[in-house]
């Protein structure tokens, strides 16, 4: 297997667990009492705690170690700014698709820098790869549920474009292999921009959506989300 065709499959992988996410939450839809509250908050937290992991441990590390202090200061402010406005532009909206814009916003830029990282060597690739899968099943859960109850789609129509958006996993990581790798300074800024994204992303809207009252599954959720990235980091780092 040649490498590209590897680093394919990683990121049609890593965008297959967003119609996987989907699936589970139309069973939930339709078995209701099949996850119950606890666990449906644990997966929303779980995604969050996942997409901190990767900020921490490949986003900020290999974006900051490729610009100067200054500039990694002002890609990171606006990507945070970028997301704040296109955040505020959703609302006024009052639109349906704020999940799914959420997930595709985190998902692209990760699999360019999938891409990029692999073209590059190292084990970054493989560790945000892994990431990538931890994040995007409870994103494709949360962005399922959200769209089945304020838009007039069809829950298998959902999936099914879902199922679609897997396919921008490859392309993006091709874009990042053969294009966007030679060039370290435009990674680094890509992957602080995409970090503070993310950052916001988590603490506007997944974070306040996983809070239960006298409940300590959600927080469990976000710890044991990080904790697999760490895990995760250490072994490949170690291998």
């Amino acid at each position: 297997m040649t490498e590209i065709t590897y680093i394919l499959l990683l990121s049609l992988l890593a965008g297959a667990a967003m119609p996987t996410g989907a699936l589970l939450a139309r069973l939930d839809l339709v078995h209701p009492y099949f996850l119950g509250a606890s666990w449906r908050h644990f997966i929303i937290a779980f995604g969050g705690g996942a997409l901190i992991s990767a900020v921490a441990l490949v986003l900020v590390p290999e974006g900051a170690s490729k610009l100067s202090p200054l500039l990694a200061a002002l890609c990171f402010a606006a990507g945070g700014v970028c997301f704040y406005l296109l955040d505020a532009f959703l609302s006024r909206l009052n639109s349906s698709v704020g999940q799914l814009v959420a997930m595709l916003s985190d998902f692209v830029p990760e699999a360019i820098a999938l891409g990029a990282a692999f073209a590059a060597g190292g084990s970054a690739g493989l560790l945000l790869a892994l990431l990538m899968v931890l994040q995007n099943l409870p994103e494709g859960f949360n962005a399922f549920e959200e769209l089945s109850s304020n838009s007039q789609l069809s829950p298998n129509k959902i999936v099914l474009a879902f199922s679609g958006l897997a396919l921008v996993g490859p392309a993006s990581a091709a874009t990042g292999y053969y294009l966007l790798s030679q060039y370290d300074e435009l990674m680094g800024a890509l992957m602080l921009f995409a970090s503070a994204g993310i950052l916001y992303l988590v603490f506007q809207d997944i974070a306040p959506e996983s809070k239960l009252v006298h409940q300590s599954m959600p927080a469990v959720g976000a710890v044991t989300g990080f904790l697999l990235g760490l895990v995760g980091n250490m072994m490949i780092a170690g291998g």
